[in-house]
């Protein structure tokens, strides 16, 4: 079982580390590079080939990130129930990934009608220029936005995943649990207590009445 769990986070981990790493790095070294080239009619084609060679890595990390996650949450479906705090922590980086999913997937579209444009000048790829069709300059403008969302979304995961890393400490365990019973207990007790009062209130009536 734990071989099991071992397997499934270092599929979470390490393909969270590729599409976080991955994009970075598109983004400042693919990019980045595309931009020197003299010729600024080749500077898209170069950055689009590029990023076109990373895509099926991409997706396979993204795919093993996404087995991995949802394996972990349910071995860790016992802590999510039973501690304090692990299924709000859960339901942020839920949220987080289909964020992230959905900006890389636009992103994507958005790469391969650059990909079609063929060969306009550009000062970058990213960047039009004065010379850049209207419609290329459009996308590009786009892409320049979803290129840093998202590295600031997976990064954002990345620390999320480390926070609940550390809820699994034997500590953070045994304070969430107690927590969350505490919080299953005071229920029932101010139930009793309103209907306490409202017993009283009724008491003090009827010796009023008297």
């Amino acid at each position: 079982m734990s071989e099991r769990h071992t397997a499934l986070r270092s599929m979470h981990d390490l393909g969270l580390a590729a599409w976080f790493g991955g994009s970075l790095m598109g983004a400042l070294g693919v990019n980045g590079a595309a931009a020197k080239i003299s010729d600024s009619t080749q500077r898209l084609p170069v950055a689009s080939a590029g990023w076109s060679k990373w895509t099926p890595v991409n997706a396979a990390a993204i795919g093993a990130h996404l087995a991995g996650a949802v394996g972990e949450l349910v071995t860790e479906s016992p802590r999510v129930a039973s501690q304090s705090g692990v299924a709000r922590a859960s339901t942020i980086k839920t949220a987080l990934t289909i964020g992230a999913l959905a900006v890389t997937g636009y992103s994507r579209l958005v790469g391969m009608r650059l990909e079609k444009a063929g060969a306009p000048p550009v000062s970058g790829a990213t960047e039009p220029n004065h010379q850049t069709p209207a419609s290329v300059a459009s996308s590009q403008r786009q892409m320049k936005l979803l290129q840093w969302a998202i590295p600031a979304l997976t990064g954002t995961l990345v620390v999320v995943t480390a926070y609940m890393g550390e809820q699994q400490k034997a500590g953070q365990v045994f304070r969430g649990i107690l927590g969350r019973a505490g919080g299953m207990m005071s229920a029932p007790m101010g139930v009793a207590k309103i209907a306490g009062m409202g017993m009283g209130g009724k008491r003090q009536m009827a010796m009023a009445g008297r």
